[in-house]
């Protein structure tokens, strides 16, 4: 009996599982997806089946085509791209088994379609969002001369100050958001891929001294694997994000694959590097017999050399990428490698890459998505050290130091020539001819991400990201060498880096009424970093030998750091009719780096924002000239997490050695138990507008950022047996204005012209300094100072005497002497590092299959220290431009010297606008079934800069990433002038 009913069962469900297997089919869609306007086909948008997986991109031609298996019914198919209105057109299947729909999208300057990641997990229509964020497109990382990432976006941000500090093949890379938001700590954005933090840390001069020529470990990644980046600024983003992203979030999404056949991309570029421009040195035949004595005017005869050809040279580089993506309705995959090789302007440098990325995703069942990716990267870079603050023993440190009356070739034996005579530093030309420095970089990226749909209105998201690099560098110079270190020296420095983040989000959406959509979303997270660094130096050693354990130890070290992040928050958005959106949140933070009773800190958040063109009244009195205007606003707080290492708040006891006893010293830096993090509090608002049928484009946002309990060393008193202690004792503002405006002047069938413009100010001020005080920034020769009252940075130091008119004064012998304040002190600010303003204009061209893109970048009202001049016109040294002038007679032996001790006298208009990039390209479609498009592009990046500064390039900053230390050029390598001829080929 039983088995008769067990045979009744299983025969019913077959019958329901055949029943709903034999109701679907399998159906074809197809069609061309056009610009409005021109006709122009969009190519790489997005096609698909809402609530499926069903879906594809458009090919070059803008056609698309994919099949499905469905069950006949009414459906949705949803077209999106990046610059465009989404659009969505209702469809019946059933009737025939291909399905041909054909759409036309309408350009979208203000992109208010867009979605974008907000750090809840999900995706969230940009017209939501009470605070700004910028998005750059695949298209705009690629065929633009630059091989980083962060490189890539300069001047297509607003309120990102994008600098390049080295003109190294590598060189590192600064973003600042909205100013810097801490002295102490770090001002770099938190920058995310695929929801890993990532780092970007500038290891380089930590492990081997190489001046500023740091890299930053953004280099590891490839911008031809990025699809998007979005940028969010302000604490409201941080509220979400966490306060590890208090001065912004970068946020990088990589490409994945599309249900589809199997598409295939190659590209191969070369490029070349050169020296933009020379600076002026000293040509005339002569010098002096007595450089030291003022009076002695005798000279004699001799033959100058361009010390500046010894050392620089044009590069070359190549790079290859080849991707291939697809998939079906339940796996799709992107698969890529990649090989880039960069040569520098200085003479033996360069830089190489080596990359494997994959993504993979898998619907597991209807309601539960895998996602898994991993990012490998082996750079190996061949350095020349540059830059004088710490070590002294570089090619253009040698230059600088250098009297170019002696020939800095090599004799017959072989020996270089000493050509600093005053100071032991290095003979240019045998520094990139003998010094051996070198890194190599191995790291993995890597992520497993679930995406369920538990109900209808529950979504439950789950990430977990590691990133780990290893970084070795060694640094070899031989013996019998022209600097400091004589008798050889050798140094190996490695460094293992390890994070990971795990995060977890619950979203809860329901409709309230008719008019009013609730979004509830919990989340929590837990990260976790740690580093250890090993090294050893020596110097005495032995011929033909090149490592450090062989000679006689001058160092060794090791450190360890463990920091450990956890928070959770609690956020909730209210929609009314699509058009009005409320939003709150509440974000519990804490990190081990601070004190047990401190380390927990509550923040919130509120935002609104309003698309009042939605409303009728809007369209009836304004909507002929205004097509869209969304008003919006936030407020938000956060921490800052980042301006302590992992036990900085103990007392720090050195090991050392008493009458051969060990022993313990402590430092001269007592210990806080107590300290809390820095809290910062922002508060924006702005507006999005959309006229003359959205062809012209207007974002705007004002922002005010107040930071408190600011982490500064406040000095102690003698009896208290240490020097200072860190405490919340400072703060500090920025207030400024960001401004976007895009147009399309032109739209035609075979001609359009398109338009972006960014304007950025910020204001920074250090409020308050315990007690009023002012304190020198480490790195920058007691230069750049912190200062209550005055921006972060300000250079301090002695100042010309002055005429009543403001001339400056001269002594009984003609030459020029320092002055002093009323009370008597020698120093005052003397200049400030930190711009005005800046911004971009680019142009975009577009006729039939040609583009050009025109992109100028400007940086104003910054003052640069170039501590170059201060040693070239010096006459001790001989090398300068003015030292010439001296021997000739044009003004008085020794005027370079007095001005040696007057540093306003070197305190420069940093000022540019750059051609950054001017790109040509090409698209057609060759004879062959197989090949859907080829791209041939001429690039040029940096090739004009428009400045008056003496130095070889004004962006540079040889402290590299340094949070207050900006404008400071000392023996660092400047940008170079790159061409890049290229081709793409889709197939």
């Amino acid at each position: 009996m039983n088995g008769k009913i067990l045979r009744q069962l299983l025969l019913l469900v077959c019958m329901v599982v055949s029943t709903s297997a034999f109701s679907q089919s399998q159906f074809t869609f197809t069609g061309t997806l056009t610009e409005n306007g021109n006709g122009l086909p969009v190519s790489g948008a997005s096609v698909f089946i809402a609530d499926t997986s069903f879906g594809t991109i458009t090919d070059f031609d803008g056609n698309y085509s994919f099949t499905a298996t469905l069950q006949p019914g009414a459906y949705t198919l949803t077209f999106s791209s990046l610059g465009f209105s989404t659009q969505e057109v209702s469809i019946d299947v059933g009737g025939s088994s291909t399905i041909t729909t054909d759409a036309v999208l309408n350009e979208d300057l203000l992109s208010l379609d867009e979605v974008v990641i907000t750090g809840t997990g999900a995706g969230a229509n940009k017209r939501t969002l009470g605070n700004a964020i910028s998005t750059v497109k695949s298209e705009d990382l690629v065929n633009n001369g630059a091989i980083a990432v962060d490189q890539a976006i300069s001047g297509k941000i607003t309120g990102a100050l994008v600098q390049q500090n080295s003109g190294d093949p590598a060189g590192g890379i600064s973003i600042r958001l909205r100013g810097p938001s801490t002295v102490l700590g770090n001002s770099d954005p938190l920058y995310i891929v695929d929801g890993i933090i990532v780092s970007n840390s500038s290891n380089s001069n930590a492990l081997v001294d190489l001046g500023g020529n740091s890299q930053n470990r953004l280099v590891d990644l490839n911008p031809n694997d990025i699809e998007r980046i979005e940028v969010i600024k302000g604490a409201a983003a941080a509220a979400i994000y966490g306060s590890r992203a208090s001065n912004g979030v970068v946020q990088i999404f990589t490409k994945r694959g599309r249900t589809g056949d199997p598409k295939f991309n190659f590209s191969t570029n070369v490029r070349v590097n050169e020296l933009r421009k020379e600076i002026d040195y000293n040509t005339v035949p002569l010098a002096w017999v007595d450089p030291f004595d003022r009076n002695n005017l005798e000279t004699v005869p001799v033959e100058r050399f361009n010390y500046q050809d010894s050392f620089f040279e044009t590069g070359f580089g190549i790079e290859n990428n080849l991707s291939v993506s697809g998939g079906n309705d339940r796996t799709s995959y992107y698969i890529s490698g990649s090989f880039l090789d960069n040569e520098g302007i200085i003479k033996n440098t360069d830089f190489q890459r080596v990359g494997f990325k994959t993504n993979v995703t898998q619907k597991a069942w209807d309601w539960l998505e895998i996602n898994a990716g991993l990012n490998f990267t082996r750079s190996v870079s061949n350095d020349i050290p540059n830059g004088g603050i710490n070590a002294a023993y570089g090619a253009i440190t040698g230059f600088v130091f250098s009297e170019n009356s002696i020939n800095p070739n090599p004799d017959e034996s072989g020996v270089y020539p000493v050509t600093s005579l005053l100071v032991p530093r290095t003979n240019p030309l045998e520094a990139v001819d003998r010094f051996d420095f070198g890194q190599k970089v191995n790291r993995v990226i890597t992520s497993v991400g679930l995406n369920a749909d538990i109900t209808k209105n529950l979504k439950a998201s789950y990430l977990l990201g590691l990133d780990f690099y290893n970084q070795s560098a060694t640094a070899f110079i031989p013996i019998n060498n022209t600097s400091p270190n004589g008798d050889g020296f050798a140094r190996r420095a490695d460094i293992n880096n390890f994070q990971y983040n795990s995060d977890l989000n619950l979203t809860y959406t329901i409709p309230i009424n008719e008019d009013i959509q609730s979004t509830t979303t919990l989340g929590g997270s837990w990260q976790y970093e740690e580093f250890d660094r090993v090294g050893i130096e020596a110097d005495g050693l032995a011929p033909v030998v090149e490592v450090a354990t062989n000679g006689s130890i001058l160092a060794q070290g090791e450190t360890r750091s463990q920091i450990s992040y956890w928070g959770t928050f609690l956020q909730q958005s209210f929609s009314y009719r699509d058009k009005l959106y409320v939003n709150g949140a509440v974000r519990l933070d804490g990190a081990s780096t601070f004190g047990e009773d401190e380390r927990n800190q509550l923040y919130a958040k509120a935002s609104v924002s309003y698309v009042i063109s939605e409303e009728d009244f809007w369209r009836d009195t304004f909507g002929d000239a205004f097509n869209t205007l969304k008003l919006r606003g936030s407020w938000g707080q956060a921490g800052n997490l980042t301006a302590l290492s992992a036990f900085q708040r103990f007392t720090v006891l050195n090991p050392s050695s008493i009458n051969g006893s060990p022993s313990l010293i402590p430092s001269q830096q007592q210990g806080d138990l107590n300290i809390a993090p820095e809290r910062q509090e922002e508060i924006e608002f702005g507006f999005d507008a959309g006229l003359l049928n959205n062809r012209l484009g207007i974002e705007f946002t004002y922002y005010k950022q107040d930071v408190s309990d600011l982490l500064l060393p406040r000095e102690l008193a003698p009896s208290a047996g240490f020097n200072s202690r860190i405490e919340n004792v400072g703060d500090l503002e920025n207030k400024g204005i960001e401004l976007l405006l895009r147009g399309a002047p032109i739209k035609s069938d075979d001609f359009s012209w398109d338009v972006t413009a960014t304007f950025s100010k910020n204001e920074n001020t250090v409020t308050n300094v315990a007690g009023g005080g002012q304190f020198a920034l480490a790195g920058s020769f007691a230069t750049n100072y912190v200062i209550e009252g005055e921006p972060l940075g300000v250079f301090f130091r002695q100042f010309y005497a002055r005429d009543p008119d403001g001339s400056i004064s001269l002594d009984d012998n003609g030459y020029p002497f320092a002055g002093t304040n009323e009370d008597g002190t020698g120093s005052k600010v003397i200049g400030d590092p930190n711009p005005d303003w800046f911004g971009s204009l680019i142009n975009e061209f577009s006729y039939k299959n040609f583009k050009l893109r025109v992109q100028l970048d400007a940086v104003q009202g910054f003052d640069i220290f170039n501590w170059n001049r201060r040693l070239l016109d010096n006459v001790i040294f001989g090398g300068g431009y003015n030292v010439g002038q001296e021997l000739l007679g044009n003004r008085p032996k020794g005027f370079g010297g007095a001005q040696a001790g007057i540093f306003e006298e070197f305190v420069e208009d940093g000022s540019f606008v750059k051609l950054r990039e001017l790109a040509l390209s090409y698209n057609f479609k060759p004879p062959f079934d197989h090949i859907d498009n080829v791209q041939l592009s001429l690039v040029g990046r940096n090739l004009i800069s428009w400045d008056d500064y003496s130095g070889w390039d004004p962006e540079i900053n040889t402290p590299g990433q340094s949070n207050g230390v900006r404008g400071f050029d000392f023996a660092g390598v400047p940008i170079p002038r790159t061409y890049q001829l290229g081709i793409n080929v889709s197939f």
